[in-house]
C-alpha cells in the first residue's frame, strides 16, 4: 500500500503542476489516477477520506492555497471520491475582429 500511496502522490503532483502552469491535463491521465485511488480504497476499505486529505496536501503544495479556496467548502460533495478536482485555467480570449 505504501508504494501505491507514493505513486498517487507523484501523479497528483504532476497533474496539479501541469494545471497550475497552464498546461493540458488529458482526461485519461486524471482517470488513471482516479482508478489508482479506487484500487487503494479496495485494498484498504475506509481510507477514502485519508486519500482525499493526502490529495489536498499535494494541491496546497502546488497552488499555495487549499482546495476549499478554489472549489468551495463542499468541494468533496461536487467531486465525490475518487474524482479529482482537476480544472484547467481559463484561456485568454482575444477578439479576432474589431467588432
Amino acid at each position: 500500500m505504501v508504494i501505491l500511496l507514493a505513486e498517487l502522490e507523484r501523479r497528483w503532483l504532476r497533474l496539479f503542476q501541469h494545471l497550475q502552469q497552464g498546461l493540458d491535463a488529458p482526461p485519461a491521465q486524471r482517470l488513471r489516477i482516479e482508478g489508482l485511488m479506487e484500487a487503494a480504497a479496495l485494498l484498504e476499505p475506509g481510507c477514502e477520506e485519508r486519500l482525499q486529505q493526502a490529495m489536498a496536501v499535494v494541491y496546497r503544495q502546488v497552488n499555495e492555497r487549499a482546495l476549499e479556496q478554489d472549489f468551495g467548502e463542499d468541494w468533496a460533495d461536487f467531486y465525490p471520491f475518487p474524482q479529482i478536482p482537476a480544472v484547467a485555467q481559463r484561456a485568454l480570449v482575444y477578439p479576432s475582429t474589431a467588432d
